[in-house]
């Protein structure tokens, strides 16, 4: 995430490891291409506006000579840290307009480059059908994660898994991160303390560049560790909004037959 203290350290060690792609949100990584800068590691930005994406493409080309090697757009209906206001999250504003501008301005912006940027769209994404009415908005992938986290492959604890399972749609909640962002996540002890007014912090990670330990109620990483180890009660669980669709574990190999053929 951009809004870490030390993104810009996480970046070039993981470039320098040999990563074959670094994905940055929560923040516009401005600076991305000179962090990979002599490495073979591809890189795109988490945008959520078509004037995002105009801005990080334009000022990548501008001061690095760098066009993206693809693009992520993220919908306000993914999990985790939204690029949307709450109101906008919770009014359940319309995004396929957005998504066709997006793609639109990239392919562009792509052929004036002589490259072709593969653009991927996040956020909602279930079914096999929810694939193909994203390729027919033009997107040349999807990326999926809540779908993932219920299967037997994924290395969250059970007890995660289980919270996931064990999810309705009335149990999601919108809530205001660290970060500064929205962020859906299931409605659990943890959240409920929080939105008591309860400071959560048992101990501070010092993972945010904007963040004074004093006046937050949690510590964001403590919050996403205790949970994704199973101590879900004194963590934060993010969720995709469909999270309350989810009925049981399944293998990864079985779900990705259901999200390619529709069985």
């Amino acid at each position: 995430m951009v809004a870490l203290k030390h993104y810009r350290q996480h970046v070039r060690i993981a470039a320098k490891a040999g990563a074959d792609v670094v994905i940055c949100g929560a923040g516009l990584p401005m600076d991305l291409p000179e962090l990979v800068a002599g490495t073979d590691t591809k890189i795109a930005p988490i945008v959520s506006s078509a004037r995002c994406a105009k801005l990080l493409l334009q000022k990548w080309k501008r001061s690095y000579q760098y066009v993206a090697d693809f693009v992520v757009i993220e919908g306000p209906k993914a999990g985790g840290h939204l690029g949307f206001s709450k109101e906008e999250v919770l009014e359940g504003i319309s995004f396929e307009e957005e998504i066709k501008a997006i793609i639109s301005f990239v392919k562009e912006f792509g052929k004036t480059e002589g490259k072709e940027i593969p653009v991927i769209v996040a956020g909602g994404i279930f079914t096999h059908e929810d694939i193909l009415h994203a390729m027919d908005l033009g997107a040349d992938g999807v990326q999926m994660a809540t779908r993932f986290v219920a299967t037997h492959e994924c290395d969250a604890s059970q007890a995660y898994k289980e919270a996931y399972i064990q999810a309705k749609e009335e149990d999601i909640k919108i809530t205001q991160s660290p970060v500064g962002m929205p962020g859906r996540a299931i409605n659990n002890a943890f959240l409920q303390r929080v939105e008591k007014g309860e400071t959560c912090v048992k101990k501070c990670y010092q993972c945010l560049a904007k963040c004074n330990p004093a006046n937050i109620p949690y510590c964001i990483t403590q919050a996403l560790v205790e949970a994704v180890k199973g101590n879900v009660d004194q963590g934060l669980i993010f969720c995709g909004s469909n999270v309350g669709r989810i009925r049981e574990i399944v293998s990864v190999h079985d779900l990705m037959q259901e999200l390619v053929y529709g069985k």
